[in-house]
This record gives structure tokens, sequence and C-alpha cells, in this order.
């Protein structure tokens, strides 16, 4: 199983993220364009830093976790070099500076689009799955809910990358269900929007999507 973790981003789902990682037992590096910044949060978790370009170089496997707006120029920043060939989990969404409409975020993007297919075509070497981008980080690892494991859904056109990533969506206590290639991130994405809506409407965050299947 793949060891060496690089989660490209400094906020909050980067680092509930690499101390997951950590957690269960990998080989962790999180990195920013300002590395110095995390140095005190990365020593009291035991996880390393560096530059984009360090952690990418560094991980067998990439975390993407910044905000959509900065994906392009964070994964530039990393180096394709250090991308190709390897599985970059896309966390992100495509949310807009504007504020939310009734409890509905704004994206940049258009129906027919997204983030990651903008993404895959910006680096075609690089093997993108979504996941992680339709709850909120403190329910990303193990989370515990009533109704047992919540449903991670995942796309990509690299079948390979998927089946590397489902062993370690397992591990954090989801179960994963396969929707399709890259062109399902426009299904995706939108998830958010939907798993933020509550929040912002009654202030309920604590939720996750579960797959009911006869």
């Amino acid at each position: 199983m793949t060891k060496r973790i690089g989660v490209l981003g400094s906020g909050d789902v980067a680092k509930t993220l690499a101390t997951g990682f950590k957690k269960h037992g990998y080989d962790v590096m999180i990195g920013s364009r300002s590395p110095a910044k995390l140095a005190d949060w990365a020593g009291e978790h035991g996880v390393g830093t560096g530059t984009f370009a360090e952690v990418a170089a560094h991980g067998e496997l990439i975390v993407l976790a910044v905000l959509g707006r900065a994906a392009e120029e964070a994964l530039s920043l990393a180096g394709a070099a250090n991308l190709d060939g390897k599985v970059v989990v896309d966390t992100t969404n495509p949310i807009s500076d504007e504020p939310p409409e009734n409890g509905v975020l704004r994206y940049f993007t258009g129906p027919n689009e997204s983030l990651m297919e903008r993404l895959q075509k910006a680096f075609p070497a690089a093997r993108f799955v979504k996941a992680w981008n339709s709850v909120g980080n403190p329910f990303m690892v193990n989370p515990q809910f009533a109704g047992g494991p919540p449903t991670m859904f995942i796309c990509g056109n690299d079948a390979g990358a998927k089946a590397e990533l489902a062993p370690i969506l397992e591990q954090f206590g989801w179960a994963h269900e396969d929707a399709g290639m890259v062109e399902s991130a426009r299904a995706l994405e939108p998830l958010c929007q939907l798993w933020c809506a509550p929040g912002f409407l009654r202030n309920q965050w604590t939720h996750a999507f579960h797959l009911l299947k006869a």
C-alpha cells in the first residue's frame, strides 16, 4: 500500500487529512507557499513540512486540499513532473468569493463542467480522483454516525487510481461509491453545496451522505 503522502494545503481540510494519514501510519508531509507558517502545527503533530514542490516530490499519493480558486496554481507550484503518474486526490470545490444565496454556495463553474475536469486537462499525466469534497472536515477521518459508515462518492478516469484510494477510504471509516469518469465531478462537486445548505440555513453541520441500495 502507498505509504508516502504529500498534502498540498495549509487549511483545516489539509490539516485534518494530514493528521488522519499520520494516525494510520503513513509518512506524511504537508506543504504551502510559506511552509514556515505550518512549523508549530507540524511539530505538534509529527508531520513534515515543505514547499508544494517538495511535498509533491515526497508523496507517492498527493492530496490536493486548497481553495478551489487556488487549485491549479498550487499544482503548478508543485510541478507537473512531481505529479506525473501519481494519484492526486482532489478534495476541492469551485466555490466562488461571493456569499451563499439562500443557503446555496455559488460556484465559478457551470453545470456542464467541473473544476476537476479543468485540473485533469491542465495536468494530463496525473491520475485524479475526486474525494472528500462532500463532507465537513470534522467528519473526514473515521466519522461516527448512528446509521453506520457514510458514503464517499468518488470519480476519475483511472480505475487503478480509484482502486488505490478505496482501501484508504475504508481505513478512514468510509464506504465508497464509484460515480464514474472525470465528468462525474460535475455531479459530485455540487454535493458540497447540498451538504452545506442545512448549515447555512439552520446551523446544522453534523451530517454526511449515505447511499442505500436495494
